[in-house]
């Protein structure tokens, strides 16, 4: 049972509810018909990145569908939340990658993404061999990861959000969605 494909999504909901603002942001997200079961953070082999149009044709409602997600929730007024997947692809396709999840409290969106997107790299990095100064900023550390001719590409997709400012529950999250078709 291995994915083919995968998309990614990101969502944000407010409801007075909790569970009711985490569906919202499912709805939100496009993913809120289907049972998702969580998986740990390998971007199999082979598998393809689809928009989100594309992945969605190939799955059914009520379909268990395996994700990794980033999720976040406050209902403190104003606090900032963030909920980001980051990506890391090797060059060779025939090889995993890695997905991260990072989920944050007053942390912008943009600084929260490139967290993943530099935690994927960097659990990436490490299986490939690739020596870097873990000290080193992301920028820097993304030039070499590249440079050694092993890390392709990286990325991530990233909600936040203010809290309510009248309290009510603020849910965000990001996922990565696998199509196992």
């Amino acid at each position: 049972m291995i994915p083919k494909k995968a998309f990614f999504v990101k969502g944000v909901g407010v409801h007075k509810d909790k569970l009711a603002a985490f569906e919202l942001a499912l709805r939100n997200a496009d993913i809120e018909k289907y049972n998702l079961v969580y998986v740990s953070s390998i971007f199999p082999p082979n598998c393809k990145i689809v928009s989100i149009r594309e992945g969605l044709k190939h799955l059914k409602p009520g379909q268990i569908v395996y994700c990794v997600m980033s999720r976040s929730e406050t209902n403190e007024p104003n606090r900032l939340i963030s909920a980001a997947v980051g990506l890391a692809l090797p060059n060779r396709k025939d090889r995993y990658g890695y997905i991260s999840e990072h989920h944050a409290y007053g942390e912008r969106g943009e600084v929260a993404g490139e967290y993943a997107e530099d935690l994927a790299a960097t659990m990436l990095a490490t299986t490939l061999g690739i020596e870097f100064d873990p000290d080193q900023a992301w920028d820097e550390r993304k030039q070499i990861y590249k440079a050694s001719g092993h890390i392709f590409k990286t990325r991530n997709v990233t909600q936040s959000a203010e809290g309510n400012k009248h309290g009510l529950w603020t849910t965000v999250l990001a996922a990565a969605v696998f199509v196992l078709e």
